[in-house]
């Protein structure tokens, strides 16, 4: 038995579940109305994990479409994690004592370090950190900014500090169906010794099996959207897949 995770994304955007390209709000397209019913054909399949980000979040600050998070949470036997418009405490507090599962920290692992820092020290394994990167320098603010700091820098402190789950995303792979960096994440796994989950470019169950024979080395799973979206194929062929 695999203990390689699929995660199955389904992102946000007026209530709807959307894609974009490289994180571009210009090239989206819509492939559900209704968050929970696709979270539900994901479930049936049998995903245990779903991976939801509130894109309108992630560019107000604030969160926006929580309500269908939590939906998902009550309705449905999965654990879920949410990423996108939390910067607060307070956030991450709604979420929590709402029963969702963990929540993901991206840009502020950047802008406002302390706090991510408090957070670790408060919520523990609950608390996920994004690294978004592009060409290996963290992204921050939806994409829109690039920094000066190296993933693998920035990974190595959060770990020290006690993150234990990175969710690594290499922008010039999201939503291209280009396969995965597999390298990058096995990079980050290593330095920071924490579970890596790969976000971006998986396109085939080739992808996932790549990936998934990193397993022991810290690649604790992969994040899959477009690829399930445009049928390439489904969470019941990616799980058999990674337990083979």
């Amino acid at each position: 038995m695999s203990n390689f995770t699929i995660y199955p994304a389904i992102d946000m955007r007026g209530g709807k579940c959307v894609r974009l390209v490289q994180g571009d709000y210009s090239k989206e397209t819509v492939y559900g109305d209704s968050p929970l019913d696709m979270a539900k054909v994901f479930a049936n399949d049998g995903a245990q994990w779903i991976h939801m980000v509130d894109l309108d979040g992630a560019k107000k600050g604030a969160r926006v479409n929580d309500s269908h998070v939590l939906l998902v949470k009550k309705e449905l036997n999965v654990s879920v994690q949410i990423g996108g418009g939390i910067r607060t405490e307070e956030d991450v507090a709604f979420y929590l004592e709402n029963g969702i599962d963990r929540v993901i920290l991206g840009s502020a692992a950047i802008s406002n370090p302390q706090f991510v820092k408090d957070m670790l020290q408060k919520y523990g394994e609950k608390i996920a950190i994004g690294i978004d990167a592009r060409d290996g320098y963290v992204a921050t603010e939806g994409w829109v900014e690039t920094s000066t700091i190296k993933a693998t820098e920035l990974g190595k402190k959060l770990a020290a500090e006690g993150a234990k789950t990175f969710i690594f995303t290499d922008i010039a792979t999201d939503g291209m169906l280009s396969g995965p960096n597999v390298e990058a994440v096995r990079e980050l796994a290593e330095v920071t010794k924490a579970n890596v989950i790969a976000s971006g470019g998986v396109s085939s169950l080739a992808d996932l099996k790549d990936l998934s024979v990193y397993g022991e080395s810290g690649i604790e799973g992969a994040i899959v959207g477009k690829a399930l979206y445009t049928e390439q194929f489904t969470v019941k062929e990616a799980l058999k897949e990674v337990e083979k």
